[in-house]
């Protein structure tokens, strides 16, 4: 579980420990100091798939851009956060500038042991209240969990997602189980779709 410390913390305090660490994540919400060790290799290739089925739909949809963390999300100087994946909008049809300050329409963790109680709770909350979408694989489960920002319960999705953030663009089809065989290694896999 995730080293958390009862006094506030700031995003420079928290910026320096990362400087000086750099084999943990360090996260900041509300300050409250969230640390969280290396992932697993699942972990990473759940969120490499991830990234490049969000990347080649924003690309060409032409909604925006993938990233991926490391990569600070500030919000205020209480709160910092590095999504596992995220997908921000083109400013006048342009990637966003490292010094804009962009505003999500997607944000995606991948749980693992050590963040999963933050991600689900503490992350959330904090996702929602920004307004922003929210998605949580978990790989145990095999499935992913779609927050709304107004979302009392996620849609459970273990077959397929759907995610169409502006109506105008076709959506992205998300194949739950062949991208869960990919992150988990398993033979046969045959990646996530694009389906409308």
């Amino acid at each position: 579980m995730p080293a958390t410390s009862p006094r506030l913390w700031t995003v420079e305090e928290v910026q320096a420990l990362q400087e000086h660490d750099p084999h943990h994540r360090y996260e900041v919400v509300d300050g409250e100091l969230l640390v969280s060790p290396s992932p697993r290799r699942s972990h990473q290739r759940a969120v490499t798939h991830l990234l490049r089925v969000l990347s080649e739909y924003a690309e060409r949809s032409g909604l925006g851009e993938a990233l991926t963390s490391p990569s600070d999300v500030f919000y205020d100087e209480q709160t910092s956060v590095q999504p596992d994946v995220f997908v921000i909008p083109l400013v006048n049809g342009r990637p966003a500038t490292d010094e804009m300050v962009m505003r999500p329409m997607l944000v995606v963790e991948v749980l693992s042991p050590s963040t999963a109680r933050y991600d689900r709770l503490t992350k959330r909350r904090f996702y929602q209240r920004m307004k922003f979408e929210y998605w949580i694989v978990d790989l145990d489960s095999e499935l992913i969990e779609r927050w709304t920002p107004e979302a009392e319960r996620p849609e459970i999705c273990a077959d397929r997602l759907v995610w169409q953030p502006v109506v105008s663009v076709e959506p992205l089809v998300l194949d739950v189980p062949a991208y869960m065989r990919k992150a988990l290694g398993v033979a046969g896999g045959q990646g996530p779709s694009h389906r409308s």
